[in-house]
C-alpha cells in the first residue's frame, strides 16, 4: 500500500478514537492546523495532521498513546512564543494544545513553592501569587507557559539573580512516549535519592515526554 494512504488512514483512524477520547476538542480544520504550525521564529510553517485540547494529565496520556498505536508525531504546544521552532510539525501528526491546562493547584507560602498546570502562562502565575508574599521570577520576555518553559529550559533577564527553569522546578510528572505516567523528583529542595530525572526533562524540548504538569 502507498505510504501517503497508509499515514491517512492512520490519521483517520485515530481522529475518530481522539473523539470518544476528547470529543469536540480534537480537530482536522485547516485553519486550526495553521495556527498550530508556527511559533514567533521565521522558520517556514509545518502544519499538524490534528490538534488536540487536553483538559487533563488522563487525556494527555490517553491522546499519547492514540499517537504511539498510530505511529503519528506528536507536537507539544505552549503559548507558541518559540524562536527555534519547537513547535513546527514536521511529520505531521497531534498537535497538543496545552493551554486548556491552565490551574494553580496549590500555593504553599511556608514551603514557597506551588504545583500547578503546563499550560498556565507566567503572567497569570505570577498574578495568582499576588498577595502571597511570593512570586515568579523567571522572565524569557514573552508571555510563555510554564511548561514550554521548562521544556526549553527557560531563563531570560533575571537568570543570574534567581536562576533558571533548571533551578526552580523541584519536581514534574511526565507523560512518556508510550503513554506511561512517571512522577520526578519531590517537594524537598535536597535529595540524594536516585537518579535526577527532573533535571533530564527540563530542558528535553519534548524529546522526551510531555509535561502536564
Amino acid at each position: 500500500m502507498n505510504t501517503g494512504i497508509q499515514n491517512r488512514t492512520a490519521i483517520d483512524v485515530a481522529l475518530g478514537e481522539l473523539r470518544v477520547l476528547v470529543g469536540e476538542r480534537v480537530t482536522a480544520a485547516v485553519v486550526v492546523r495553521e495556527h498550530h504550525s508556527h511559533g514567533e521564529s521565521t522558520h517556514p510553517p509545518a502544519l499538524p495532521d490534528l490538534v488536540c485540547f487536553p483538559q487533563s494529565s488522563e487525556e494527555v496520556c490517553g491522546i499519547v498513546k492514540v499517537s504511539a498505536r498510530h505511529g503519528l508525531a506528536i507536537v507539544p504546544f505552549g503559548a507558541g512564543t518559540s524562536l527555534e521552532g519547537h513547535v513546527h510539525a514536521l511529520r505531521g501528526g497531534i498537535c497538543m494544545d496545552m493551554r486548556q491546562m491552565n490551574r494553580v493547584l496549590r500555593v504553599s507560602v511556608e514551603d514557597m513553592d506551588a504545583t500547578v498546570e503546563a499550560g498556565i502562562g507566567r503572567l497569570a502565575l505570577a498574578k495568582a501569587l499576588e498577595n502571597t508574599g511570593l512570586t515568579f521570577f523567571i522572565d524569557p520576555g514573552a508571555d510563555a507557559t510554564i511548561g514550554g518553559m521548562a521544556s526549553t529550559r527557560a531563563s531570560g533577564t533575571t537568570a543570574v539573580r534567581y536562576g533558571t527553569m533548571r533551578e526552580n522546578v523541584l519536581g514534574l510528572t511526565v507523560v512518556l512516549a508510550d503513554g506511561r505516567v512517571i512522577r520526578t523528583g519531590t517537594r524537598a529542595r535536597k535529595s540524594s535519592a536516585g537518579y535526577d530525572l527532573t533535571r533530564l526533562f527540563v530542558g528535553a524540548e519534548g524529546t522526551l515526554g510531555v509535561k502536564p504538569k
